[in-house]
């Protein structure tokens, strides 16, 4: 009898940010694949399930993605229930799509359990929406890391007005940064930079497009870490900043 496959988002790190289904899931799974960036703490809803450490991190060591896409498709041949744990939600850079297709193909059931992405949870704890009807129009999730090394239309990003949330670009902020001003951001648009985004470890700051890359090496941030761009970044507020930082104290 043919097993099923979960692909569950864990969310961006607090664990009460877990969903009810995603706890559920976790309840029934015989083997849980974990990437490194969800919070241990989450294991905890899989009591009886023999875990799987398959981290992908930038620049480390990783987890081929072929290897933990087989795994998963023989778990489930043999009757096992799986769930295929990661950070944020599994369709938000999380290679949830690569994954379902390969099941799919396979004959293997699979059920999405959607996470909170980093895009949302983080800049919501730091007190900054990511659209305001008075200041921004919509958001834009892109990544700054792509497997072919190909840019987006920055002058069309910058064109659109909406919030600029841009994952997995702390390596490459320089250049980021550089062609948003080329494209014709402003130098003094509000900019943040999120790690470790609503956990204790969480570490951030506030400043402009021009002075982001200096403000990210003096605070000592490094990936894993969220990059956001928009007038909504001067919404972050004092409040919030207090309560992370005296969280991470």
């Amino acid at each position: 009898m043919a097993g099923k496959v979960y692909l569950v988002g864990a969310g961006p790190g607090d664990p009460e940010l877990l969903t009810l289904k995603a706890v559920r899931a976790l309840g029934e799974a015989d083997v849980v694949v974990v990437d490194d960036l969800v919070n241990p703490e989450v294991l905890a809803h899989a009591p009886g399930a023999r875990i799987v450490h398959a981290g992908k991190r930038g620049g480390c060591k990783s987890t081929p993605q072929a290897f933990i896409e087989k795994l998963m498709v023989r778990c489930a041949k043999r009757g096992l229930t799986v769930a295929r744990l990661k950070g944020g939600d599994p369709f938000v850079f999380g290679r949830g799509g690569e994954e379902l297709l390969t099941l799919a193909a396979a004959g293997i059931e699979v059920e999405v359990v959607s996470g909170i992405t980093a895009g949302m949870g983080a800049t919501a704890a730091l007190g900054i929406p990511v659209t305001h009807r008075d200041i921004a129009r919509g958001v834009t999730f892109i990544t700054g890391h792509t497997r072919d090394g190909a840019e987006p239309d920055w002058q069309a990003l910058v064109r659109s007005g909406t919030t600029l949330v841009v994952y997995m670009g702390v390596a490459n902020l320089p250049r980021i940064a550089g062609s948003l001003l080329v494209a014709g951001m402003p130098a003094s648009m509000p900019a943040a930079a999120i790690q470790h985004g609503t956990t204790p470890l969480q570490k951030q700051v506030i400043s402009t497009l021009a002075q982001l890359q200096s403000a990210v090496a003096d605070a000592g941030i490094g990936s894993p870490a969220l990059l956001v761009f928009g007038a909504v970044v001067a919404l972050a507020g004092a409040e919030a900043l207090d309560r992370t930082e005296r969280r991470a104290a």
